[in-house]
Formats: structure tokens, sequence, C-alpha cells
């Protein structure tokens, strides 16, 4: 199963006003499990940062100018998440930006189905707390000292963590499988259980065991214990 973390950056709240995607950031799992694969992307939005976005982001017109714009980037970014589905903090958001820059494109929309909102989820786990990355990166001990300044592939490597540790801890699978004798030092196939060499005393003292014995005898003759042997 493959799935995509991802996180966007923009320069304000609402592409209707001409709000613009300035940074994509991907982290590819596969069966929950981060493969190193990554998309990176920062984009010149055509427009100025709002002042406040600058402190915020890191990121200034200077630095974007020299970047493709969305429908340069586009098709890569299409091509990379291809059909896995989208894991999200606060997926409303950043699919309301994704599918305008899509739009804008002429390429089609993503439906809101496809993305699985990690906000949603710390909600409903933890009703009436705090559901923030930086919060549920306290809650879960994830290291997040290096997020001094939002970035959306820094954000989407914290927000795996968080994620894994949301669905049931950092434990992908629990297989029951032989390693090939690894843990026992030689081949599995070869391995036999030796005897112990002392047997294990008995856990019924003679009072019990009396007790036992003549409550199976007051059964009677029919009784299935007697029948068994």
């Amino acid at each position: 199963m493959r799935e995509i973390v991802l996180d966007t950056e923009t320069t304000g709240f609402e592409p209707d006003t001409g709000d613009r995607i300035v940074e994509i950031g991907c982290v590819e799992l596969v069966n929950h499990v981060p493969t190193g694969e990554v998309y990176h992307q920062y984009i010149n939005p055509e427009r100025s940062m709002p002042q406040g976005a600058f402190e915020v982001h890191g990121l200034g017109d200077d630095f974007l100018k020299d970047f493709p714009v969305f429908k340069q980037i586009g098709h890569a970014f299409v091509d990379f998440i291809g059909d896995a589905k989208l894991i999200i903090h606060n997926a409303a958001f950043d699919m309301k930006f994704l599918n305008a820059e899509l739009d804008w494109m002429g390429l089609p929309r993503m439906p809101m189905d496809r993305a699985i909102d990690t906000l949603a989820i710390a909600r409903s786990k933890f009703p009436g707390s705090p559901a923030s990355l930086d919060a549920l990166c306290k809650r879960f001990g994830v290291d997040n000292s290096s997020r001094t300044k939002h970035g959306a592939l820094l954000d989407s490597e914290i927000l795996a963590e968080v994620y894994l540790e949301l669905i049931g801890g950092r434990q992908p699978t629990m297989s029951l499988v032989g390693t090939g004798g690894r843990d026992r030092g030689g081949d599995a196939g070869a391995w036999k259980p030796r005897p112990r060499p002392a047997p294990l005393p008995p856990r019924l003292s003679e009072a019990e065991a009396a007790a036992h014995a003549a409550f199976v005898e007051g059964l009677g003759e029919g009784a299935l214990w007697k029948r068994s042997g």
C-alpha cells in the first residue's frame, strides 16, 4: 500500500483571492514505512509574499522568483503522487490549494476522500486536546526541534512519524514468520526444541489432586472424564 505524506506552504489562506502555493513537500510510505523517496519543490507564486509570511516560512520574493511556476511542475507533482492516498494535516486547506492550481492548469481535481486528515484523526482520538502538529509531536515524543520555521518537506517528514503513531505506533507489521534462524544462531529448518534438563514440578498440591479425584469419582460411571481415561 502506497501513501504520500504531503504538506504545502502558501502565500495566504484563500486561492479564490489570489493566494498561491509556494512550496510542496512529500514523503512516500509503502506499507506505512518511509521508503526514502521524497518530492520537494519551491514554486514562484507570481505574486508578492505577504510581509508576515517572510518570518513564518523564511521565504521571500527574491528567493522564489527564480523557481518555476506551478504549471511548469504540476505534471511532475501529479506523476509523483500517482493514485496514492494523501496523508495531510488539516487536509481541507492543502486540498483546496492543490485543486485550485490543478484547475488553473486544466488538470483533473483530486477528490477529498483521497485525503486522510491527521488533524481529524487526532481530534477523534484525543477530543478536547490540542491537535496541532507541534502538540502531537510533544504527545508522541517526536523530535521537532528543527521546526523553527515552517517548511513543507520538513513538516511532511515530521507528519509521517506522527501519522504512524496515530494509527498505532511505529510497528507496521508484526510477523511471526521465521527469519532464517538468525536469532537462534543457525538454520531455522535444523533447529529443534531441547528437552528440559529437569522436569517442572507439579503445580497441584496433594490435597488438590485428592479433591479432584474425589470429585470425578462422584460423577458416576458415565462421566466423560472416566470414559476418556
